[in-house]
């Protein structure tokens, strides 16, 4: 395998080096903007297209080979992808001739089809009518069959209807990735290219407590991060702050007038949205207090060392409070206000103009990038900055400062003009290139209250976040007091408990959701007991947790038996549920490339839902009349261990803490 990886490799390295030939030899290809004007040449055409296919053959190869590696080292693999790749092998042996072929692999959606089924029978078919080859589906689900490489993973492959390829497991396979985990636990499966990357997500303004509306990019932007590092990706996760620009002028002045003495005692300034709206009625009202406000702002960008320290006191009192919150919502971020950026800017701005790249407009200097229809605006009429200049400095910093190859902006749906300006335009600049690096927008809609209508107070205030989380708090109390969990609970498990389901719920009900749409926020459904909730799934894990204990089995039984019995899956709900667990590998790199992670969330509930058959149908501690032990079926308390364990990675995925006693 690795052989037919090394000449994949050569080839296409060659044939990237021939492009680069043909390409230098393109004088117009010298300015950055010619590229939008000057027609590719056929050559260059021809190769790339032959580049691209051979990358792809490399990169299924490398996956093969680390999936093999991954059975050899004790890494997760995904199933699926495993009896693609062998069908991929199967597809092109049988048929060379046949360009691209499709290999059409899913999973079955009933169980007398098998476990996957492999439709490409039929494509194929098409094809080789296209060339005046005969073509019968059967015939064709035959040959492919026949030169499937030899495998443990499989039991059986059989052909039903014109061509379908129904393909079946083998049992003994899944129970020995099983006992596998039980073992060394719930691994990634193993990454190809493992790539630095940089989130950026969260971002409220400095003098403004957080609300509502930074909820869903906090909370999105941390399970996608928990997701990457899962999978060993190294994670930069990036706080961009609004600390910077004219409100702070108004801040300081107010800071300075209010508490002459500040550079010698701090201020006492414990409620700083009172102290924003003070000052911001000063600076609509008072021409005078205006002037003085703008003055600052000068002086806050020549950073003389007075007005560095007042910025910095007011500063750190925003900070405490962000990180109150991000501490109850177990959120690590590392801080990167726009503040981080003025003095790159001033380098930015050299660097475009020295390219080329800016534009004159009615004192302003703009920058249009190629299939924009908005400008970004570098250069106010002033000379001053805006916030297209502060991401065009954060991008180039992270793209080549920082050297990650994945730049990720957890942002809400309203801004995606905007990046498509910055992306653009950093393409332009000649900082990102795709085929180097992958720059995205995670765009996710608005939080709305059950009128349908953007969450507010029944004032009509933007919610604060701190006290929806405090409601939340008071909620979760309130639920577990009507389960009477105080009389079987301690103070300290109750609290964890509390705790578990107020945060819990709130994350969840958030991520529960397809991130692109609108959803309606509403304590009453997410603290619901039954159906796709966080209270739901808590609940579940707790239970299988419980089972464990009922039957006096530690963790460290657990393990030994793990060593000597198998995981049992001979009942029909047995079967049903460890399959479902080997799924876990296939959800998460599915996630890793879409970045939706509601589908994570779906199939822990089909999970649970799954246990609670088996457990309905399956008895794991036979116990007498007189209550005590008869028997314990230890091949399904490791089913139930397992199941446990793979429900806990997933909570941890998505920031939940769950807890074994509810």
């Amino acid at each position: 395998m690795a052989d037919f990886i090394s000449a994949y490799a050569a080839r296409a390295t060659q044939a990237e080096a021939d492009i680069k030939t043909l390409e230098s030899q393109i004088m117009a290809l010298k300015n950055p903007n010619a590229t939008l004007l000057v027609d590719i040449p056929p050559e260059i055409a021809k190769l790339k297209a032959e580049q691209e296919k051979l990358k792809y053959q490399r990169n299924i190869l490398a996956r093969k080979l680390a999936e093999e590696e991954a059975l050899s080292t004790g890494h997760m693999i995904s199933i699926q992808l495993y009896v693609q790749d062998l069908f991929w092998v199967a597809i092109h042996n049988a048929f060379p001739d046949v360009k691209d072929p499709a290999v059409m692999v899913q999973q079955s959606t009933q169980e007398k089809f098998g476990d996957y089924q492999c439709n490409s029978a039929m494509p194929i078919s098409q094809a080789l009518k296209k060339q005046g080859k005969k073509a019968v589906p059967s015939e064709i689900a035959e040959a492919i069959i026949k030169d499937l490489p030899e495998n443990d993973v499989l039991s059986k492959v059989e052909i039903a209807g014109p061509g379908f390829i129904n393909v079946f497991l083998n049992p003994s396979f899944v129970s020995q990735v099983l006992d596998d985990m039980l073992v060394n636990g719930v691994r990634p499966p193993i990454v190809c290219e493992k790539k630095h990357v940089c989130v950026d997500l969260s971002s409220p303004n400095v003098a403004k407590e957080m609300h509502v509306g930074h909820l869903r990019s906090t909370i999105i932007g941390d399970s996608i991060c928990r997701l990457l590092e899962f999978l060993g990706h190294d994670v930069l996760r990036l706080n961009h702050v609004g600390d910077w620009g004219t409100q702070f002028g108004m801040l300081i002045a107010h800071l300075m007038e209010k508490f002459p003495d500040y550079l010698k005692v701090s201020p006492p300034i414990s409620d700083l949205q009172a102290f924003y709206k003070e000052s911001k009625v000063r600076f609509d009202a008072d021409p005078e207090f205006k002037k003085r406000a703008y003055q600052c702002v000068v002086q806050l960008q020549s950073k003389e060392s007075n007005i560095i320290k007042a910025w910095k006191m007011i500063c750190a009192v925003s900070r405490r409070d962000f990180e109150r919150i991000y501490e109850r919502l177990d959120v690590k971020l590392v801080e990167r206000g726009e503040s981080f950026y003025q003095d790159m800017m001033i380098e930015v701005v050299k660097e475009l103009e020295q390219k080329g790249l800016l534009q004159e407009d009615d004192g302003r200097k703009i920058m249009f990038p190629p299939e924009c229809t908005i400008p970004l605006t570098v250069v106010k009429s002033d000379g001053g900055y805006t916030y297209d200049t502060s991401d065009l400095a954060a991008i180039r910093n992270r793209l080549l400062d920082e050297q990650c190859n994945w730049l990720i902006y957890v942002v809400d749906n309203g801004q995606s003009i905007h990046f498509d300006g910055i992306f653009a335009s950093a393409r332009m600049a000649g900082w990102y290139n795709p085929s180097v690096a992958k720059v995205e927008h995670v765009g996710f809609g608005v939080v709305l209250g059950e009128d349908k209508k953007k969450f507010k107070t029944r004032s009509g205030d933007t919610v604060k976040l701190s006290d929806l989380l405090d409601e939340g708090l008071r909620r979760a109390a309130e639920k577990l007091k009507e389960k009477e969990r105080e009389k079987v609970l301690t103070a300290e498990e109750l609290k964890s408990a509390q705790e578990a389901v107020a945060f819990g719920c709130i994350k969840y009900a958030d991520l529960s959701h397809c991130r692109t749409n609108d959803y309606v926020f509403s304590f009453d459904k997410m603290l619901e007991d039954k159906g796709n909730t966080a209270v739901y799934l808590l609940y579940a894990y707790t239970r299988i947790k419980s089972i464990a204990r009922s039957a006096n089995v530690d963790r460290a039984a657990i393990e030994q038996a793990a060593q000597s019995t198998s995981v049992s899956l001979d009942h029909q709900k047995e079967w049903k549920l460890g399959k479902a667990l080997l799924q876990f590998p296939e959800i998460v790199i599915k996630i890793s490339e879409d970045l939706l992670i509601h589908s994570l969330c779906e199939y822990m509930y089909e999970l649970a839902t799954s246990f609670s058959e088996f457990y309905d149908s399956c008895y794991c501690i036979e116990k007498g009349a007189d209550g005590r032990i008869k028997s314990i079926n230890m091949g399904r308390i490791l089913l139930c261990e397992a199941t446990a364990m793979v429900l806990e990675q997933c909570f941890n995925i998505l920031g939940i803490q769950p807890v074994e006693k509810m």
